[in-house]
């Protein structure tokens, strides 16, 4: 992946965060907003289903996202906003069982595989990636928990606000805050470009395929 086609995804990502926004205050049950609104997730489930049981999976995914999205914006499945509580909360629920899953003893942690993809890692390197994983589990755990709470106690508008705006903020700080903080903390690590530690957090590619 090069810079600009990174850069391409970074900005595309912020302008689906600021429509995503707009949707959900005031297109919330139209269904062409349903199938922009539930893209990621609902691409995510055809990605899967299509790597564990082919295209008909795939198309059974498929299928049964705009059959969920005909029922939606037909006010057959209740509030919409609920909806996408759930999917919010859902998605930062499994990422954080994900992470977490991978902090077992004898087992390199989540963060560690990815960094592992751009060097090989020592025992301190390893012990540090841990702590890493450690820390994104714990922030998808408090995101869950925000999320339920803000929607639960403020106006939907402010928990919009929060899903579409302030969550892909905080990943993107978080990121780069312990990209910088991690040569402060530990000088003698071998360091990484930060293009080739987004390489391989989107792509998951190797240090030999970021060569070429």
């Amino acid at each position: 992946m090069s810079r600009w086609r990174l850069a391409l995804w970074l900005a595309g990502g912020i302008a689906y965060a600021g429509l995503s926004h707009w949707m959900m205050l005031y297109h919330a049950a139209a269904p062409w907003a349903l199938a922009a609104l539930f893209a990621p997730l609902w691409l995510a489930l055809v990605g899967l289903a299509a790597g564990r049981f082919g295209r008909l999976g795939a198309l059974v995914v498929l299928l049964a996202g705009a059959a969920c999205v005909y029922e939606i914006a037909h006010g057959q499945a209740g509030d919409p906003n609920r909806l996408y509580v759930l999917q919010h909360v859902g998605i930062n629920a499994v990422l954080c069982a994900w992470f977490t899953s991978t902090l077992r003893p004898g087992r390199v942690s989540l963060i560690g595989e990815f960094a592992r993809r751009i060097h090989p890692l020592s025992a301190e390197q390893r012990l540090y990636t841990a702590k890493v994983t450690r820390l994104w589990a714990l922030y998808f755990a408090l995101m869950a928990l925000a999320s339920v709470s803000t929607y639960l106690i403020l106006p939907f508008e402010a928990w919009s606000l929060l899903a579409n705006v302030l969550t892909p903020l905080c990943v993107v700080a978080l990121f780069l805050g312990e990209h910088f903080a991690r040569y402060r903390l530990h000088p003698e690590f071998e360091r990484s470009r930060l293009v080739d530690v987004l390489r391989v957090a989107v792509a998951g590619r190797s240090r030999d395929t970021l060569r070429q």
